[in-house]
């Protein structure tokens, strides 16, 4: 894992002012947890585990949600529940494709052994993508016990990035991909809110990579940097989730859902076939158990005034999914394969002499 982001290499994206941490714990109450494993034996394991709590007491104060299919080539689960109530009510899981059972049930036990018998962590989110170019998948590496660490270890702060996580060993514009974050702070009518974004980036054609509007991936071409896949065929997935203390409708949660495709086109996502591009946007800014009675008040945003929102939004994915490209590192797994990461030094002497470097940069 590297500790090197996208700023620090005189990149930005937008205009919209970032949080503390530039992360989606960003949000207020917003935690993140993750487990990394990565070994040679008894298998080759490239894999990991992000969990995300939308609160800690999620469990019991449920947060408005909404989802969006860009490309429906994955897994997301716990969607009927979440389109029925609009509410998610456990924290959010991300893993490689032939473990998400194991994260399903690891995840509602812990919740039964946490709090006791009832609802608690039922019908959970958890989503995938595919990671068996470098880990040997088919051994399914992870155990119960790596899903429980990376749900105690949730936290505030920085995130780790690139290898990291369910990141671990994805791979993305046929460089290193992974985990990657970032957030914006906006002002809506005097009032101010935070959005941010974390992805599991696992997609993309080389030829495909724009940072900053730049063709990165036409220059620094497989002449330059090679591909992973040799003669396989690339896979293309991204897991993107949004959060926000701004008041919004479940409805609302849905549209900025749909808005995450507009970041990810803005990096030479095009949702290619095969792609399992899924994205969720969750809500703190109420607050709702079973036990606050017959009737439900909320707070929103008039739709009329979420294009701040909106365009943050489209920053924030932008800039995770770019955030994990810069701090991946190179990664040998499974079978010899090897992803290389995209070299900083090319990418900012490409983006000094089309004139998209800060020039207070190094």
């Amino acid at each position: 894992m590297s500790d090197t982001r996208l700023r620090d290499l005189g990149i930005q994206i937008g205009t919209t002012p970032t949080g503390p941490f530039n992360a989606i714990t960003d949000v207020p109450g917003v935690l993140v947890g993750q487990t990394t494993l990565i070994s040679d034996s008894p298998c080759v394991a490239r894999t990991g585990v992000t969990a995300v709590y939308p609160r800690a007491d999620v469990h019991q104060d449920f947060v408005t949600v909404g989802f969006h299919s860009f490309n429906g080539i994955g897994e997301m689960t716990g969607l009927p529940f979440l389109e029925e109530t609009g509410f998610l009510t456990a924290p959010v899981l991300l893993t490689n494709t032939n473990q998400v059972g194991l994260a399903y049930d690891a995840l509602v036990r812990f919740g039964q052994r946490k709090y006791g018998r009832g609802f608690h962590y039922k019908l959970p989110v958890v989503a995938e993508t595919w990671d068996g170019w470098l880990s040997e998948i088919d051994a399914f590496p992870l155990g119960e016990d790596h899903i429980i660490a990376a749900l105690e270890s949730a936290a505030s702060g920085r995130v780790a990035e690139g290898n990291s996580g369910g990141g671990t060993g994805m791979i993305c514009y046929e460089f290193k991909g992974g985990t990657g974050t970032a957030s914006r702070q906006v002002e809506v009518h005097d009032k101010m809110f935070t959005i941010g974004a974390l992805v599991q980036a696992n997609h993309g054609e080389r030829a495909h990579l724009r940072v900053a509007g730049v063709p990165v991936g036409l220059e620094i071409n497989h002449d330059v940097v090679p591909s992973p896949w040799q003669a396989a065929p690339s896979t293309s997935s991204i897991i993107i989730v949004i959060a926000t203390d701004a008041p919004l409708l479940p409805v609302q949660c849905k549209r900025l859902a749909q808005r995450a495709t507009i970041g990810l086109a803005h990096t030479g996502g095009f949702g290619l076939d095969g792609s399992g591009d899924l994205f969720l946007a969750f809500s703190t800014g109420n607050h709702y158990s079973p036990s606050s009675g017959d009737f439900m008040e909320f707070q929103a945003v008039a739709h009329f005034s979420m294009d701040p929102i909106v365009v943050s939004t489209v920053e924030a994915v932008e800039e995770a999914i770019l955030n994990a490209l810069v701090a991946a590192e190179t990664m040998a797994g499974y079978q010899g394969h090897t992803a290389y990461a995209l070299p900083h030094q090319s990418l900012v002497d490409l983006m000094r002499d089309r004139g998209s470097l800060d020039a207070n940069a190094a």
